[in-house]
């Protein structure tokens, strides 16, 4: 890999920095006006590269004008795309735009500044910290924006096209930096706002407003949403098809090579995996979130593969699914399996317009708590479990069955309660059902044929406007379908 610094310390500095007695040593010597000079010519024309995907500009404009009605005010807001964290030493983690203000602009560029103005669309700006063209030397000197690093970026005028919104440098945005005193801010910090976040007055700003009003105007998915959604759905239930192609015949399989197999498909019709990646097998996947994906999984195990593919708008799919790695459920899992899929059933039953979010919570934890209680694990009659001053079937559900997705995973969850797990659905909301059943390992309250087995089984669904739609319908979940595609 090359090794770069920072312009001025490039420039300013050959093989070592000479100030100080523990100056870092540098790996790239000045640059020599002979070779600036020849840098600066003899270049052809590049083919203009695309801006990423997006959704119609006029669509990003209503979009826009959605949020300026619901701030109501007279103060300007601003929304950041953030910057790529640190990974480690000079690395960072690949860059990934803040979705509200993918939402917004349509643009995924790191560092990103979008000011909305009150009063008229015309007033927005989309502020880029990017470079154009080979002017200067920082097109081949500067290793986070320089074209011969990060390769050819799309002009501010096809962004403009693209996006609806005028686009300048990050730089003017120093000139309107005293008119932003009084603006509302949301996102990740950003270097070129300054300390404009910490000078809201909280009595005046609520840092949660601006983050909670574009969630919520983000829980309905328009058309082109819809689009992007089952695209990544679509690329998921493949990536799961990859899965279990790679484990067919074989008596074990590592976690890691689940993972691989997954995340191949995902970067090879995707942008990558939506969020880490859950490979687990037998009493891993009582760990709801288990991620390090480091055992081999042997034969009589179930795998419990919870993953969802990121398509280039950064809209993902989120699909679990539960199977044994022999192709063939013994009785004991069959039983804990079906239980689990009733209970998505049923939940799924109560998906409508105008139902209560929780409406599918209530009808999983009734199913389950009953599962339990034929068990004999619960200890208690099923409807004492379900009053809130029991739950104790929540001992082997652990979390709620189910969330809204989007640009994020657990998309909109900025959005006041009400709007969202205390508000009612409405057409065009696209939530994911996901209810479990986790016996950990050292559960010694359980018969110890159901210590170490988790089970999940999720959908992703669209409200429509007389009930709902599976989204991900194609991927089998039956048991007898589970146990022929594991064979097919």
């Amino acid at each position: 890999m090359s090794h770069t610094d920072s312009p001025a310390d490039t420039q300013a500095s050959g093989g070592a920095q000479t100030s100080g007695e523990f100056a870092a040593w540098r790996f790239d010597d000045p640059y020599s006006e002979r070779l600036v000079a020849s840098m600066a010519q003899g270049w052809g024309t590049l083919p203009a590269t695309a801006p990423p995907v997006a959704p119609p500009p006029e669509l990003l404009r209503r979009r826009r004008d959605a949020l300026r009605a619901e701030l109501g005010g007279a103060e300007p807001a601003l929304v950041t795309s953030g910057r790529a964290p640190s990974r480690n030493d000079d690395q960072v983690h690949p860059v990934r735009a803040a979705s509200d203000y993918v939402w917004l602009t349509g643009d995924q560029t790191a560092g990103g500044v979008f000011v909305l103005d009150p009063d008229s669309v015309d007033g927005d700006v989309l502020y880029l910290d990017v470079l154009e063209g080979r002017t200067g030397t920082e097109f081949f000197s500067d290793a986070a924006r320089g074209e011969l690093w990060i390769g050819p970026q799309p002009s501010l005028e096809d962004r403009e096209q693209a996006f609806g919104v005028r686009c300048r440098p990050v730089t003017e945005l120093n000139r309107r930096m005293g008119a932003l005193a009084g603006a509302i801010v949301s996102g990740p910090p950003e270097p070129a706002i300054g300390a404009l976040r910490d000078q809201q007055p909280p009595e005046l700003h609520d840092p949660r407003r601006l983050p909670a009003l574009i969630s919520e105007l983000r829980l309905i998915k328009d058309e082109w949403e819809l689009a992007q959604l089952r695209q990544a759905i679509e690329v998921t239930i493949e990536a799961f098809g990859d899965v279990r192609s790679m484990m067919r015949g074989r008596s074990s399989v590592g976690e890691r090579e689940v993972e691989v197999a997954f995340n191949a498909r995902a970067r090879r019709d995707g942008n990558g995996p939506g969020y880490h990646v859950i490979a687990a097998g037998g009493a891993h996947a009582t760990i709801l979130h288990w991620t390090r994906n480091d055992a081999l999984i042997p034969e009589g195990e179930l795998l419990l593969l919870d993953a969802g593919v990121e398509v280039a708008s950064l809209y993902t799919g989120d699909l679990t699914r539960t199977w044994p790695i022999s192709g063939r459920f013994d009785p004991v899992q069959r039983r804990i399996y079906e239980s689990v899929l009733a209970a998505e059933k049923a939940a799924i039953a109560t998906l409508r317009p105008g139902a209560r979010f929780r409406d599918y919570y209530e009808a999983s934890a009734r199913e389950l708590a009953g599962a339990l209680a034929e068990l004999g694990v619960l200890g208690v009659d099923p409807e004492e479990s379900l009053q809130p001053d029991c739950g104790l079937h929540r001992r082997f559900t652990l979390c709620g069955p189910g969330h809204m997705l989007g640009l994020d995973v657990h998309d909109c969850s900025a959005a006041r309660e009400e709007r969202y797990i205390g508000g009612r659905l409405q057409a065009g909301m696209v939530l994911t059902v996901e209810p479990g059943l986790y016996f950990q390992a050292n559960d010694e309250s359980i018969p110890r044929e159901l210590r170490g087995m988790g089970v999940r089984v999720e959908d992703d669904v669209l409200i429509t406007e007389d009930g709902f739609e599976v989204l991900s319908r194609r991927l089998p979940r039956e048991v007898d379908e589970i146990e022929a595609w594991c064979q097919s």
